[in-house]
Parts: C-alpha cells; sequence; structure tokens
C-alpha cells in the first residue's frame, strides 16, 4: 500500500491530505484565525456549578466558558488506549470536587462545537511519537491494536523499566505507533515529555486564571507525530520553512522518517498532484456515487448523520438479491472512507439496503468493521438490524469538514429547502388581508422576486384579482431583483 502525506501551507490556513495509492483518505483544515484548541492546557476558574448536570462551566479564557462533567474529573483505570475505563470508586457529587471561584488545570477535550462550549477534562495527557503521558496516573496501558501478545510484553515491559530509570512520575500509555519500536526511541519519547510536563507544572503555579499553559502542536507538526508511520512514503510540504520544521522535528522523534520528507517547489499546486482539490469539493456534496452505478445520500444533522444506500442505475447481471449484496457490498467501503474523510462524528446511522440472505448480511457487517479497522479515530459499530440499519459511534473532537468550509445557506436557513413560489403567493394574499383588516390604506404594493411576480401574473391573476376586489383597494406589484423567492414585503400606500 502507498501511502502520501501532502502538506499544504499558506498564511491563512494549513491543509493535510492522506493519500493511499492515488485516493484521497483523509483532509485536515485548520485556520489561522479558527485555530484548534484540542489538546490545549489552560489554568482555569470555575464560574459556575450545575448539580443538576454533575457539571460546571470553567472560565479558560475564551469567548464561551467550558464544559466540565464530574466523569472527566475522577480517575479511572484504563484498559488500554482506548478512551474507556470504570471508576475505581463510586463517583462522588459534583459539588464535592468543586466550588465556585476555584482555580483547575484542565485540557480540551473537544474544539468548541456549533453553539456550544469547549469539553474539558482534569485528567491531563501529553502525547509523543509512541507514549502518552498521564501525570495523575498510576499504571501502563497499551493499544488494543497491538495484537501480539509478545510485543504487548515487552513493550509494557521496557516502558516500566525506563519510566523506573528516569524517575517519571505518573502513567503512560503505548500508542500503536510504538509496534516495533526500540528501546532507545521509548526513552527518547519519555524523556521528552518529562521535559514538557515539567514546564507545564511550572507555568501552572505562577500563571493567573484564566491562561494558556500549553498549547498543543500546530496542524503540520501534529502529522508528523500522529500520522506519518512506517507506511508513509513520502511527506511533501510546499512550504521551505514548515519544512525545515518538519525535518528538525523528526530528527529529533522519528528519525526513521527524515528521508521521507520533501520540499515540494513545483509551480503546480500540491493538492492538484492527485486531485486533491477535487474530491474536497465532491466531498461536500451529499451524494456519493458507486463504481458500480449506484450512490450514498449522506445527511448531516445536529443530532446525527444519516447515510442512505442505493442501488441507484445498478441492475446486476444475476439475481435481485446478488445485485443489493453488491451494492451494500461496495457501500460500506465507501462509507468507511467517507466517515474519516468529511470526518464526521457522533451518532451515524446506515440505512443498508434490505437483505434476505443471513450470510450476505454478516459478509457487509465484517467489510465495513475491516473498513472502519483503518480508521484512526474511535468508532463503535452495533449489529445491523432486521430493518438493514446499522448504527455507529464516532468519536468527535473536531468540526466535520462541512462544518470548518461550510456555513448554513441564508436563504433557506440550513434546511436545504425553499417554498415554492406558489405557497410565497398564498402568504402574500393572507398578509394583505391581515393589513387591510387592521389598517385603513389607500392600496398595497407587494415587494418580491421575479419568479413570484410573474406567478401573481400568470397562474394567480385570477386569484389576485378576487382578492383586490374583496379588499377594496388596488394592488400593486414590483420585482425587486436582489430578494430571494422566499422575501416579499407588503407596503402599505
Amino acid at each position: 500500500m502507498s501511502e502520501e502525506v501532502l502538506i499544504n501551507i499558506t498564511p491563512q490556513e494549513t491543509r493535510v491530505a492522506v493519500v493511499e495509492n492515488g485516493v484521497l483518505q483523509e483532509v485536515h483544515v485548520e485556520r489561522a484565525r479558527f485555530q484548534g484548541i484540542v489538546g490545549n492546557i489552560y489554568k482555569g476558574k470555575v464560574v459556575r456549578i450545575l448539580p443538576g448536570m454533575q457539571a460546571a462551566f470553567v472560565d479558560i479564557g475564551m469567548e464561551r466558558t467550558a464544559f466540565l462533567h464530574a466523569a472527566d474529573m475522577w480517575r479511572r483505570h484504563e484498559n488500554g488506549f482506548n478512551g474507556f475505563g470504570s471508576f475505581e470508586h463510586p463517583q462522588p457529587q459534583i459539588t464535592e470536587l468543586l466550588r465556585n471561584g476555584q482555580d483547575l488545570l484542565v485540557q480540551v477535550l473537544k474544539d468548541p462545537l456549533g453553539g456550544k462550549g469547549a469539553r474539558l477534562t482534569s485528567q491531563t495527557t501529553i502525547p509523543a511519537r509512541y507514549l502518552v503521558y498521564l501525570p495523575e496516573g498510576d499504571h501502563i496501558g497499551i493499544s488494543r491494536k497491538i495484537d501480539q501478545s509478545d510485543e504487548r510484553e515487552r513493550l509494557a515491559q521496557s516502558v516500566a523499566q525506563l519510566v523506573e530509570s528516569e524517575g517519571v512520575q505518573g502513567g503512560f500509555i503505548i500508542r500503536t505507533a510504538a509496534d516495533l519500536s526500540t528501546e532507545e526511541e521509548i526513552r527518547l519519547d519519555i524523556s521528552f515529555l518529562k521535559r514538557v510536563w515539567q514546564k507545564v507544572h511550572e507555568k501552572a503555579k505562577t500563571a493567573s486564571a484564566p491562561a494558556l499553559i500549553h498549547e498543543d502542536l500546530t496542524l503540520a507538526m501534529r502529522t508528523m507525530r500522529d500520522l506519518v508511520s512506517e507506511n508513509v512514503e513520502k511527506v511533501r510540504i510546499d512550504s521551505r520553512e514548515t519544512y525545515e520544521k518538519a525535518v528538525k522535528f523528526a530528527r529529533d522523534l522519528i528519525p526513521q522518517v527524515v528521508d521521507r520528507i520533501e520540499y515540494y517547489p513545483g509551480e503546480r499546486p500540491i493538492f492538484d498532484l492527485y486531485s486533491v482539490e477535487d474530491e474536497i469539493q465532491r466531498a461536500l456534496s451529499n451524494k456519493v456515487h458507486l463504481k458500480s452505478g449506484g450512490y450514498l445520500i449522506i445527511d448531516q444533522t445536529e443530532a446525527m448523520t444519516t447515510v442512505d444506500v442505493n442501488t441507484g442505475g445498478y441492475i446486476g447481471r444475476k439475481t435481485l438479491e446478488e445485485t443489493l449484496f453488491k451494492t451494500n457490498l461496495e457501500a460500506a467501503q465507501a462509507i468507511a472512507r467517507q466517515l474519516c474523510l468529511r470526518n464526521i462524528g457522533g451518532i451515524i446511522i446506515i440505512d443498508f439496503i434490505d437483505m434476505e440472505d443471513p450470510e450476505h448480511r454478516r459478509q457487509v457487517m465484517r467489510s465495513l468493521d475491516k473498513a472502519l479497522a483503518r480508521d484512526r479515530i474511535k468508532t463503535f459499530v452495533t449489529e445491523m438490524s432486521t430493518l438493514g440499519l446499522v448504527e455507529i459511534t464516532r468519536k468527535r473532537t473536531r468540526e466535520s469538514l462541512e462544518r470548518v468550509l461550510c456555513e448554513p445557506c441564508p436563504v433557506c436557513g440550513g434546511r436545504g429547502f425553499q417554498k415554492t413560489p406558489l405557497t410565497v403567493c398564498y402568504e402574500i394574499f393572507r398578509e394583505i388581508l391581515r393589513e387591510a383588516r387592521q389598517f385603513d390604506a389607500n392600496g398595497f404594493l407587494v415587494l418580491a422576486s421575479q419568479v413570484v411576480v410573474d406567478m401573481l401574473l400568470d397562474e394567480e391573476a385570477a386569484s389576485l384579482a378576487d382578492l383586490q376586489e374583496f379588499v377594496g383597494k388596488p394592488i400593486q406589484l414590483q420585482v425587486e431583483a436582489m430578494y430571494h423567492q422566499e422575501e416579499h414585503d407588503v407596503v402599505l400606500l
């Protein structure tokens, strides 16, 4: 499998594309004006405690106060690098843990999404290439994706010995990237994490809340840390300054990939190399075409994302069941890629085409599970229901690609639909009646878009004449070129 990472840098934004075998798999965008804050550590001040929600609002110096739940304050035992665990003891009340005006060291789990503030945790973690440091932890966890028992045991013993020899207090999680790593590479990570935490600890003691204590790496450097693995053949960067920083970063933490980092000085934009720009545009559409002729419809809402699978123009060659099976099988692969490409998180409902054969259902689910296993973001998949529905939860830490690049339509308000000209005509009739009963006007002037005025003069001309006779006042029409289809005004003359 050939994998390349393309990094496009401009003064306004940084964009990263992960390409496998010439096909775009992931896109990450970070803008200078709206830089993500996930991973940042703040010294915050508790401004409001909500006992009924077992949570508190914390001022970290941003426009909106951030949200801290009691569950994110109590230490847990972790079973591997999966973000889930069980409480050591019964969870105490939020009022036992915090008080108003209290200063608190917190870390951002989720960026502000929509109208919500950032989600916080007091369980600070600092990631490096192979390890994640938990200053308040007391155990060593291992990524479940490292499935060889011998390798898991080797890594656990190696980290435990190095932690003791380095005199580091706290716990560690061994990341998937640590698979087959050397003891020296692990030691470098521990030493790096120790230095970072010392700086955080010292700054936190002297800073006045609210204050930023530690800022996570930029998108380009996070890419080097988290996305550049042994499978990556090339990392191409179109900024000389960022290229030099990336090389320096790699020499310190991942020296084995230094020779794979390239500066791209070409006149052709770097994202045009694999038609990345075109793929991004397609990722903003709610319709995804499959090679067979079928298609997906992807609709994102505040509550969840729905994916509908359709056969489209695919008519198959054998039986109907075989046609539906092949469409669903192809859709399973495409859905996994689209979730990653569009960075869709939260609850996702997939409506596969109904199949009667239980073996076909099992194969589609196996294909979906296998495709999602390659996702860097944690996902959980339920079994297919009798209606062909599959529920997926995908961890959401940042806005989706659509929310980053787009905004709701000002005409329809994000509904995706607009009122028909006929509906607007009837609204105008009702408004004229309302005004005629309330005010003694000499007449009415209707301001509306061209398509609405045309309908009033054509299909609805008789209705307009009847209304004019009923109210006993003249009704004039005027086209407003700047009005959209739903917009209209009734002016008293």
